[in-house]
């Protein structure tokens, strides 16, 4: 066995840096932190050849005075802490002081720095790790580092890297979350001598329609929460907006990005009852707390933290997302607008100016205020509509989603409002409002039950039979009566009431099936939404059903009071707006 010796210090700079230089966007980002701690307002990145040829990252942030140059650039020198008390409150984004020295000893490294302590500016550089003295050089104030040729001295690292594409899209990656979680700092992005993007200072909302688009921006709810020292805000995408991957998700702890196994959990729970499809949410959200009850010094690359009381974090992350998603669309407002339709396409609609009376046709507003019996089951509290002249309906008592015109197709009911036309899904919409009205019924316990008229029996086999006999109970809780006719044969006499319109045969059918492979106890905890929004189904209108207009706006009070009526059980929007606007330009009204 070999002596133990001491690694010279150019190798442990190397082994350091294989932690946290992995790859040209991990030096960017740790560039552009240090350029944040200066207190920087403007920076700009300039990329060659992905990062393997050149980063170079100026900033007009306070500068590094000439006699601060060479500690810059060594291993665990910092001026962001001095003591243990600071390493347990940490507010800068780097602390660790190895990510210059890091990078410098893999790479060719040039820092330019003008501090108003200095008279002019000065330069430091390091090649493979070897620090050449400070010169002078000229510049304004602040900071550029130039990297040059990553990993030149380390080849087998450089030959795992991958195309300059890739490391490329890596870096723009890195510049998207510092611009997301530092509106207030401009930026600006070259690849190649391209300009790929340039951002101003300016607020939250408008940089995330910046840097993720006006499509994102427009098809999310404003999130504003806070409780105790805790607050979060941001952006969450409606349900339509969902993803195939986890692209579009963006979560900042006191601005710094974060990836966190809890957090994930929360956001995942809170999007449980509206993404069933292995669909994703996209969000941009920004968590402030005491820098004293998160701990981010749990790896080098900071970007996994610790929270102290990691339940409470768990629980006001799910219930403030959980809440904007119950919002109904007409009232989950932005600070600046009104949150449209969950439409993934949608556009932002700008308000068009009406006169005091909008026209309706006659049988859409005398229609009496009473709820359809077979098709709901209960009588909701409808807004009063009793116009004087009943063509002519003052626009603030027209309900957000208007009044029914018409079926389309037998499938979309077509209604006006005070801003245009709407267009409803009905069996995605009625098939939301069955399921939101189950899972109230079922958490009060009380699910009523519907006796059939005409009991129905059907052929079942032995394993639907040993169901029905193994759990009555459970069966009753659900609003089911089934009982066994023979050792081949069951019998439905009754359902839940909300259901009373379904295929009675189908539907126990499918409820034992959801019975036998989940076991009593999985169905009324992890798989109990599955389960109704299986009997959802079931018991929404189907298409091609004719309704009446009563029917119709019956449906369309029911989704205005009903919790996260903008999409079915899958995620899916039930529902589209189109303003006049819109209408007028297809027709090329006005030109």
């Amino acid at each position: 066995m070999n002596a133990i010796k001491l690694l010279p210090d150019t190798l442990i700079n190397q082994i350091a840096a294989g932690e946290v230089i992995e790859r040209p966007a991990s030096a960017l980002k740790e560039i552009l932190e240090n350029s944040i701690d200066a207190g920087a307002t403007d920076i700009t990145v300039q990329i060659d050849q992905g990062g393997l040829k050149l980063i170079r990252v100026a900033d007009n942030g306070k500068g590094i005075a000439r006699s601060d140059l060479p500690l810059a650039l060594a291993r665990h020198a910092t001026s962001k802490i001095s003591t243990q008390e600071d390493l347990l409150k940490i507010t800068s984004l780097g602390f660790r002081g190895e990510a210059l020295a890091s990078i410098g000893a893999v790479s060719r490294l040039l820092l330019s720095s003008y501090h108003a302590s200095d008279q002019h500016a000065w330069h430091i550089q390091a090649e493979g790790g070897h620090l050449v003295a400070p010169e002078p050089t000229a510049r304004t104030q602040g900071t550029t580092l130039e990297i040059r040729d990553l990993f030149f001295n380390l080849p087998a690292r450089r030959k795992f890297l991958k195309t300059e594409a890739t490391e490329f899209a890596h870096c723009e990656e890195v510049y998207r979350r510092i611009a997301l979680s530092h509106a207030d700092i401009a930026l600006s992005l070259q690849h190649n001598g391209k300009t790929r993007s340039h951002l101003h200072s300016t607020d939250v909302n408008k940089r995330i329609a910046a840097v993720l688009g006006e499509e994102f921006s427009h098809t999310s709810a404003f999130v504003s929460e806070s409780a105790a020292d805790i607050r979060l805000q941001g952006r969450v995408a409606l349900p339509a907006y969902s993803r195939a991957t986890r692209d579009m998700q963006y979560f900042f702890v006191n601005g710094r990005y974060v990836r966190d196994k809890l957090v994930a959990h929360a956001l995942r729970e809170a999007y449980r009852d509206v993404l069933h499809l292995e669909r994703h949410p996209a969000f941009v959200l920004y968590l402030e707390i005491n820098p004293e009850n998160v701990d981010v010094n749990v790896h080098p690359t900071k970007t996994e933290v610790r929270f102290r009381d990691a339940r409470a974090i768990h629980q006001f992350i799910f219930h403030s997302i959980n809440k904007v998603l119950a919002t109904p669309s007409r009232q989950a407002d932005t600070p600046t607008s009104t949150i449209t339709p969950p439409a993934a396409h949608a556009v932002k609609r700008a308000p068009r100016i009406y006169s005091q009376q909008t026209n309706l046709p006659l049988d859409s507003v005398t229609q009496p205020p009473a709820f359809y019996q077979t098709l709901f089951g209960d009588k909701p509290s409808l807004p009063e509509v009793q116009p004087s002249n009943p063509i002519a309906v003052s626009a603030p008592h027209i309900p957000p989603l208007g009044f029914a015109l018409g079926l389309l197709h037998g499938i979309y009911i077509l209604a006006q409002n005070e801003h245009g036309l709407i267009v409803v899904d009905m069996h995605a919409a009625h098939e939301r409002v069955v399921y939101e009205k189950l899972k109230t019924a079922l958490d009060q316990q009380t699910l009523s039950m519907q006796p059939l008229l005409i009991p129905e029996s059907f052929q079942a086999d032995p394993l639907d039979v040993a169901t029905v006999e193994e759990h009555p109970a459970l069966l009753n809780q659900l609003g089911f009566e089934i009982a066994v006719l023979s050792p081949t044969s069951l019998v439905v006499r009754a359902l839940p009431t909300v259901l009373q319109q379904a295929n009675a045969i189908q539907l126990a059918r499918d409820v034992l099936a959801e019975i036998r492979e989940f076991g009593a106890s999985q169905l009324l905890t992890n798989k109990r939404n599955e389960l109704l929004a299986t009997m959802a189904c079931h018991g929404a209108v189907r298409a091609n059903r004719q309704l009446t207009n009563m029917e119709m706006n019956a449906l369309l009070r029911e989704m205005e009071t009903t919790e996260r009526s903008d999409q079915c059980n899958h995620g899916r929007p039930t529902w589209f707006s189109f303003s006049l606007v819109e209408l007028d330009k297809l027709f090329m009204r006005g030109k």
